[in-house]
């Protein structure tokens, strides 16, 4: 019943930081209440990407004619058969992680874990038995779950959280997305899709509030043109259930106005898993819903450290994978860099998708950058025109003195895939110039991002 590690969590965060454990000599066990994989793999990141691949195959077909294709029936979608499979998918890749365990020897203990005094932790499992296990070395890794806001609490079937959306039993004739982060965008885009009535209300100016404002004005015509009703700088005052349909009060700019829809999806953001996990007896600090930790997840208390949604910083899967190896890595003696939080890229897999790293131009200008900004529409790249969507562009952001890479910042079929380049780029230090004689491939959209570095030097050659 000792170990060398314990993790508190199998997502994205604990489970990467068991196998690094694992691979550094350590004995290794995970405490997991639920699915193998946490959120991210179950109710999260996997399967919302499987529902939306199926929304990007079902707009091909409803279009198949602008590439010359003749369907001989109307492609129409099957709900069930794409939930189905979305969890499909979900599951595969949790049976992927049970094996990862088993491949690196970690013990899968199964129940709420809970600290104790002594670097002990308590499982209580799903028949009441409770186990004490110890540690040199706590991790927690617990993430984190939908934020309810007073005036539009979760009932699980009229008013609805992410969970509930990947999951249900029919198509809805229409819905309200309160909420237009990367979550209520993703679901507003995917039911859009589906040819649900969606409307979409966002409390700040814009779509996707953190993205540059340019990037999030082009998402919100894209989703105009998809026939979606886009609400910014407007609220959800209070939603009343009404002969089977939600009576929503929205308060606008203009005044109030009341739409009447199946479904309210709320997608306000997340609330963090620390209830009853024991830090205040053992006297862990938390400062506004976070637990405090240092750069290698060193809480105040010697032998326990806290990973992933739970801290400081982005709410990120790929956020809470680096964070596990690093804290592990200094856990194993090794002396790992600290995560840099300046260079961690952000995607959002609407159509068009969305991708972003580093500054937005408003930032770096009030950061007292002097900046030179390239920008490269996909409207006049070839591979974009022979893809058949040539809305978006790439958008760069240097520092005009040093030619250091402050922001990249690109909305377009594919971007997800692309953002990587600008991130290890900036890792590397990489300058403008550079970027602009690194020969890109053409005809891709990769090319975008060479070309909108030359317009920000003058020197770019197809606009």
């Amino acid at each position: 019943m000792k170990y060398d590690v314990i993790v508190i969590g199998s997502g994205p965060g604990g489970y990467v930081a068991a196998i690094r454990a694992s691979q550094l000599g350590k004995k290794v066990a995970v405490v997991e209440k639920a699915e193998i994989g946490g959120i991210c793999l179950n109710w999260g990141c996997i399967p919302t990407k499987a529902l939306l691949k199926s929304a990007q195959v079902f707009n091909y077909l409803k279009h198949a004619e602008d590439y010359g294709i003749k369907l001989g029936v109307e492609a129409t979608p099957d709900f069930e058969a794409i939930v189905k499979r979305s969890r499909g998918v979900a599951e595969g890749m949790s049976k992927g992680v049970q094996f990862l365990f088993k491949k690196n020897k970690i013990e899968l203990i199964s129940g709420f874990g809970k600290l104790k005094a002594g670097k002990k932790v308590e499982v209580t499992d799903g028949e009441g038995k409770v186990t004490i296990f110890e540690a040199d070395h706590v991790i927690l890794a617990t993430g984190t779950r939908s934020r309810e806001l007073p005036n539009l609490k979760i009932d699980g079937k009229k008013i609805i959280g992410y969970r509930q959306a990947m999951v249900l039993p029919e198509l809805p004739k229409s819905m309200v997305v309160v909420g237009s982060g990367a979550i209520g965008s993703e679901f507003a885009y995917f039911y859009n899709s589906m040819g649900v009535d969606v409307t979409l209300v966002e409390f700040m100016p814009n779509v996707l509030p953190i993205e540059d404002e340019e990037v999030s004005k082009q998402l919100e015509r894209s989703f105009k043109k998809a026939k979606m009703k886009v609400m910014t700088s407007s609220t959800v005052e209070k939603v009343e259930l009404k002969d089977d349909l939600c009576e929503v009060t929205i308060k606008t700019k203009k005044g109030e106005e009341i739409v009447n829809v199946d479904i309210v999806l709320s997608a306000v953001g997340v609330a963090t898993n620390l209830e009853g996990l024991g830090l205040e007896e053992v006297g862990v600090k938390t400062d506004k819903g976070k637990v405090l930790v240092d750069d290698y997840y060193r809480t105040n208390i010697e032998g326990v450290y806290a990973i992933g949604d739970i801290v400081h910083g982005p709410a990120l899967a790929h956020v809470a994978s680096h964070e596990g190896i690093t804290c592990v890595e200094a856990i194993a003696g090794h002396h790992p860099e600290p995560v840099d939080y300046k260079n961690v890229p952000s995607c959002t897999y609407t159509n068009p998708e969305v991708a972003s790293v580093g500054l937005t131009e408003k930032q770096a200008i009030e950061a007292g950058y002097e900046i030179k900004v390239g920008k490269f529409p996909f409207s006049a790249s070839g591979k974009a025109s022979a893809s058949g969507n040539k809305d978006g562009f790439v958008k760069v952001i240097f520092d005009a003195k040093y030619g250091e890479w402050l922001g990249c910042h690109m909305i377009g079929d594919n971007v997800t895939e692309m953002i990587a380049e600008a991130v290890v780029a900036r890792k590397l230090e990489t300058t403008g110039h550079e970027i602009i004689k690194a020969m890109h491939p053409h005809p891709t959209m990769s090319e975008a991002i060479m070309e909108a570095a030359a317009d920000a030097y003058g020197e770019v050659i197809h606009l």
